[in-house]
């Protein structure tokens, strides 16, 4: 397997990963915004908490993605 290929894989591989992660994000923010009123404030914590941590799992993916891409652009 070429360089070349095993980037464009790796590539989709993140890109994947990247919209698994983002969905989870969207759907936690919006469990968030629908049971505040109603859930203990522990639970709003961790949910706070992993959101928080979810968006830099996002950061780095993209960091990630970024490098394959520039890595592409340089062969």
């Amino acid at each position: 397997m070429s360089e070349l290929d095993r980037l464009k894989e790796q590539l989709v591989y993140l890109r994947l990963w990247l919209g698994i992660v983002v969905v989870a994000e969207i759907s936690l923010i919006g469990w968030l915004a629908s049971a505040v009123d109603t859930a203990s404030i522990r639970l709003l914590a961790l949910a706070i908490a992993t959101a928080v941590l979810l968006g830099f799992g996002i950061f780095l993916l993209h960091r990630q993605i970024q490098r394959r891409i520039d890595e592409i652009g340089k062969l």
